[in-house]
C-alpha cells in the first residue's frame, strides 16, 4: 500500500471527524454541540469528496451540515435552551426579551364539540 497525499488528507479528516463527534458527546454547551454536529457533517461530505462521490458530498453538506444545524438550533431556541455562557459565568439570552413569543401559552383545556355522553 502506497502512502500518498490523498490518504493523509483522508487520515486529518477522519481524525477531525472522530474529535468532533466525541466533543458532541461531551459539550455541556448546547449550541456548541450544534456547532460541533455541523463540523462532523462537514468532514464526512469532505470523505465523500475524497471518495470521488460528489452527489454524496453535495447532499451531505446541504442537509447534514445545513438543514440539520439550523434545524437542530431551532429546536433548541423552541425548547428554550438557546443560551449562551456570559464572559463573567453569568448566562444571557440570544435573543432580546422584548421579542413575542411564537407561541402563547394558554390554560384554557380544549371542549368537544356537541355532547358525546348525552
Amino acid at each position: 500500500m502506497t502512502w500518498d497525499l490523498m490518504s493523509s488528507l483522508a487520515l486529518v479528516v477522519v481524525v477531525v471527524v472522530l474529535v468532533s463527534a466525541i466533543l458532541v458527546l461531551t459539550l455541556d454547551n448546547l449550541i456548541g454541540a450544534v456547532a460541533v454536529s455541523s463540523v462532523v457533517s462537514l468532514g464526512v461530505s469532505v470523505l465523500f469528496v475524497l471518495l470521488h462521490a460528489p452527489d454524496v458530498a453535495m447532499t451531505e453538506a446541504a442537509v447534514g451540515t445545513g438543514l440539520s444545524g439550523v434545524v437542530l438550533a431551532l429546536g433548541l431556541r423552541r425548547l428554550g435552551l438557546w443560551r449562551l455562557e456570559g464572559d463573567r459565568g453569568e448566562r444571557r439570552d440570544l435573543a432580546p426579551e422584548n421579542l413575542p413569543s411564537p407561541v402563547q401559552p394558554t390554560n384554557r383545556r380544549l371542549q368537544p364539540k356537541g355532547d358525546a355522553g348525552a
